[in-house]
């Protein structure tokens, strides 16, 4: 059994790709779906290398290129990309496969024969990924780059909400997405901290285990004795959350700047 690890910002691609392998490689095994460069490394600090990696190339917060500097990798790697023909032949010069969003089955089953002749030779991928960073024009320090949008399933479609119209995400079981339009959308993540990544801290606050709230919501801060706070948000109406002792400090930091 080969086992896989897909590496992906956007949980539906994600899930999408997972089930395209299945259906096309009953030989292979997806053991973990990462869905950003702190997770990866997190998990490849506590798990042994697996034999496949499909990889984004461009994550929410960095350059997936970067694993390669903090680990040595010898697996071999099968990029997922929307990069245009310039980027795509970088990658075939440097022996490396690629699977051009959307991506098909036809292709997907085509890097995968790759994959397995290399396998049988005993191919190492490329030694220089610094190369290929720099042919790619990608810097490896690059800034984070923050999700501009989402994209959410409404009866079996697929639909788009832009991160500036998020008033605030709610856990309750699931990740409730909240837009100051009063729609109520449910995230496609396991965990509010997964989110939470994904979002730029300068507009987007967790006030507490089960929510993170966008500063333009938030209508009112009502001070307690013991120090706590409660936020008063414009969307949902009448909704309000509490922020605990501890973290009120950092939160009227955040808020009064």
């Amino acid at each position: 059994m080969i086992k896989a690890v897909i590496i992906e910002d956007e949980a539906l691609i994600a899930r999408e790709l997972q089930a395209k392998i299945a259906a096309v490689a009953d030989d292979v095994k997806i053991v973990e779906t990462l869905p950003s460069l702190k997770t990866a490394k997190k998990w490849f600090l506590q798990n042994a290398e697996p034999d496949l990696l499909f990889m984004d190339i461009q994550l929410s917060d960095g350059v997936s290129f970067e694993l390669f500097e903090h680990f040595d990798l010898g697996c071999p790697v099968i990029f997922t990309t929307a990069y245009d023909e310039y980027a795509l032949r970088a990658f075939k010069v440097n022996g490396i496969d690629y699977l051009l969003k959307p991506i098909d089955k036809e292709a997907l089953t085509g890097a995968l024969e790759k994959f397995r002749r290399q396998a049988e030779n005993q191919q190492r991928p490329p030694s220089s990924w610094q190369d290929l960073l720099k042919t790619l024009q990608l810097p490896g320090d690059a800034a984070p780059v923050y999700k501009e949008k989402f994209v959410v399933s409404v009866r079996n479609t697929w639909v788009p909400v832009n991160t500036k119209e998020i008033a605030c995400i709610l856990r309750d079981n699931l990740n409730y997405l909240h837009t100051f339009g009063g729609d109520r959308y449910v995230l496609d993540y396991n965990t509010l901290e997964e989110v939470e990544e994904l979002l730029d801290p300068k507009l987007f606050y967790r006030a507490n285990r089960q929510s993170i709230v966008h500063v333009d919501n938030i209508q009112s801060v009502k001070p307690h004795e013991n120090q706590k706070l409660t936020l008063h948000l414009k969307s949902p109406a009448k909704t309000s959350i509490d922020v605990s002792r501890e973290k009120a400090p950092a939160f009227k930091r955040w808020f009064d700047r």
